[in-house]
């Protein structure tokens, strides 16, 4: 079997010092233009990657940082864990993921026993556990290093470093895309009251309704959960009303996916005769056949400005220097799934389940 390169085979190749090579891994200042660019050739020439849990038993210092999640939806975590891996492998740091329980009462406990346990350097929340004020208060007086990925309409300007996801604005504009085709009964399937990117895209959708001199209708309002099931569920129960919608607005793209499997399972032609719009541009939005409206959420290059946020924190070289919080908002993406309202005759209303 093929030997594993070491720092000494990189030193070698480039002819410089341990020393040297371990700045350059680190990222460190002082380190010649011309040096760095040799040391990095020697480092791609070699496919050399530092071992993370080996320099933080040598240096004492961490180099390994925690990606915390609690979320079914398998696509949304792989791209998280992506975008976190990407910016620990520019910086050279390791990653560490612990899928936890948010509903957990010794969560606290938990995570504070992982960072230390882990000899972590700190942790990357995502939501729901972003999104507790206690749980975060409980990590910062332990000492841990976080950031947190939240949705907000704005910096929450709190001391504490965050990226987060303007899902209001979003969703706003997805309802006003369903409003501006001729459609005024919109239906709205929640994603779970304890995410708060589901109550902010409530409040969009109906922000966006009010605007244009709709009143909400609470008949047309489903709670539930971001998954298909909860989606065609959803569906089902708001197509069945004596009334029904002629277009559904889902929290996220799998909620969506399930409601377009309801609507042909009532015989239903989407786009013309119920317009679906979800949220986030997963695989499910462009996979589904008619393609998914929705709102394209680029899930990996937040959880990459989040990982470099927490990483700039940690260190004091010119790395940190220019990271500051950031905030996103999803962009509208018009897909085959909406279309302009169209009259229903009794050919086209739907069949009840």
């Amino acid at each position: 079997m093929t030997r594993r390169p070491t720092i000494k085979d990189v030193a070698l190749r480039a002819k410089v010092s341990l020393k040297t090579v371990s700045r350059v891994i680190n990222h460190e200042a002082g380190v010649h233009d011309a040096t760095r660019v040799r040391v990095q050739k020697a480092i791609d020439e070699l496919r050399y990657e530092p071992d993370a849990a080996a320099r933080n038993l040598r240096s004492g210092t961490p180099h390994v940082v925690g990606l915390v999640y609690d979320n079914p939806n398998p696509y949304h975590i792989i791209a998280v864990q992506n975008g976190v891996l990407a910016a620990c492998r520019e910086t050279g740091f390791g990653l560490q993921i612990q899928p936890v329980d948010a509903t957990s009462p010794r969560l606290a406990d938990e995570l504070i026993d992982f960072a230390r346990r882990s000899r972590l350097a700190g942790l990357v929340l995502t939501a729901p556990m972003s999104e507790r004020k206690e749980l975060v208060a409980r990590l910062v007086a332990a000492n841990v290093a976080l950031v947190r990925i939240i949705a907000a309409t704005r910096d929450p300007d709190d001391g504490l470093p965050c990226v987060w996801i303007d899902d209001r604005d979003a969703a706003y504009e997805i309802t006003e895309h369903l409003i501006q085709l001729g459609h005024t009964r919109i239906g709205f399937l929640w994603g779970g009251a304890q995410h708060l990117s589901s109550i902010e895209r409530h409040a969009g959708y109906e922000q966006a309704l009010r605007d244009y001199g709709i009143e909400p209708d609470k008949h047309l309002i489903v709670p539930g959960d971001y998954t298909f099931d909860d989606g065609f569920r959803g569906a089902r129960r708001l197509l069945s009303l004596r009334e029904p919608p002629t277009a559904i607005f889902g929290s996220n793209d799998e909620i969506a996916a399930g409601v377009l499997a309801a609507a042909k399972s009532a015989g239903l032609d989407v786009p013309y005769d119920l317009s679906i719009a979800g949220f986030e541009d997963s695989p499910f939005s462009r996979q589904s056949w008619p393609a998914l409206t929705t709102a394209k959420q680029a899930t990996e290059d937040i959880a990459k400005r989040a990982a470099r946020l927490l990483i700039g924190t940690l260190r004091h070289d010119e790395l940190s220097a220019p990271l500051h919080n950031q905030g996103f908002v999803p962009q509208l993406v018009v897909r085959g799934s909406t279309a302009p309202l169209r009259a229903r005759t009794p050919s086209t209303n739907p069949k009840q389940p």
